[in-house]
């Protein structure tokens, strides 16, 4: 269950905008796509540093998947876009406590954000550097079998990002809590077959300055693929579908409640080297997007044990 909010970083669909054009507060406080290798395999017990690093860019869609376009300023108009490079520092300690039969391991995420968001309605784009929305988690449970792997736990995403109340693009946390319970799988065939899942759901808190309740979520990391010796090799991506409105003053945000989704795919690859030190590389194209921002996703993540 490796995880980063690397938005816990990807703060980065920090600012979406509804139908009407208004700014859709709140983004992503877990970084979609960030566990997917081994994903219900925690480590043995020891200390952990996983960095994971990465490039998104995507352009705004409306709810039906088309590419938003808003005035500029000048009569005409332009696309709403989003870059963002991203590092985000995660220690994970797994303990030799069993707790019904599993390990028990805490883990914290400290991310650390670049974005530059062009909304042209507010007049172009605006960029910021800065922490962006930290991750605590004290009580995780990890089983492990022979082919089996799981890990649960309820991961707790603070409000430590800056943010701006009169302008999204100077925003990079969400200034809202949010609780997100984990179950993560992991099935490693004795003949090298992996396939993983790492199920999710958000539950958001209100953002109490602008009285603005982002929607809940259900979303999940996964990957197929194969082991061979040092190296992984695989195709994995996430999927994430709102299940409940966007509300502002307690009314629903446009005709559909804001709801966002979308389904990413890519390649993905991993060497183990001598040390036990992994080195992973991925790629994922978002499709069948919606009241989202959508684009790519570039990633290196390193894990190192003390």
């Amino acid at each position: 269950m490796l995880r980063n909010k690397t938005h816990y970083c990807i703060a980065v669909a920090l600012a979406a905008v509804a139908l009407q054009a208004q700014a859709k507060e709140g983004g992503d406080q877990y970084p979609n796509g960030a566990e997917t290798f081994l994903s219900g395999a925690l480590p043995p017990p020891g200390t952990y540093f996983i960095n994971y690093m990465g490039y998104y860019s995507g352009t705004l869609k409306d709810g039906n998947g088309n590419t938003v376009k808003l005035p500029n300023g000048k009569g005409g108009t332009e696309k709403a876009t989003v870059k963002a490079f991203f590092d985000a520092l995660r220690l994970v300690h797994v303990t030799d406590v069993k707790i019904l039969g599993a390990n028990w391991a805490m883990h914290a995420i400290l991310p650390v954000v670049y974005q530059d968001l062009d909304l042209p309605r507010l007049g172009g784009s605006k960029s910021r550097v800065g922490l962006g929305d930290v991750t605590v988690n004290p009580f995780v449970l990890s089983w492990h079998s022979p082919n089996w792997h799981v890990a649960a736990g309820v991961d707790i995403n603070l409000p430590t990002g800056a943010w701006d109340s009169q302008d999204p693009r100077r925003s990079i946390g969400a200034n809202y809590y949010s609780f997100e319970p984990i179950l993560a799988v992991t099935y490693l065939a004795n003949n090298g077959f992996e396939a993983s899942a790492k199920l999710m759901y958000n539950i958001k808190t209100k953002n109490n300055s602008t009285n603005y309740q982002s929607g809940d979520e259900f979303h999940m990391d996964y990957l197929l693929g194969y082991r061979q010796g040092e190296w992984a090799y695989g195709l994995g991506g996430y999927y994430l579908k709102q299940t409940t409105d966007d509300e502002l003053n307690g009314r629903k945000v446009g005709t559909d409640g804001n709801r966002g989704q979308v389904f990413a795919f890519g390649p993905h690859i991993q060497y183990t080297g001598k040390s036990g030190d992994q080195f992973i590389f991925k790629w994922q194209h978002e499709t069948a997007v919606e009241n989202r921002f959508a684009g790519n996703k570039v990633w290196f993540k390193y894990v190192h044990r003390f």
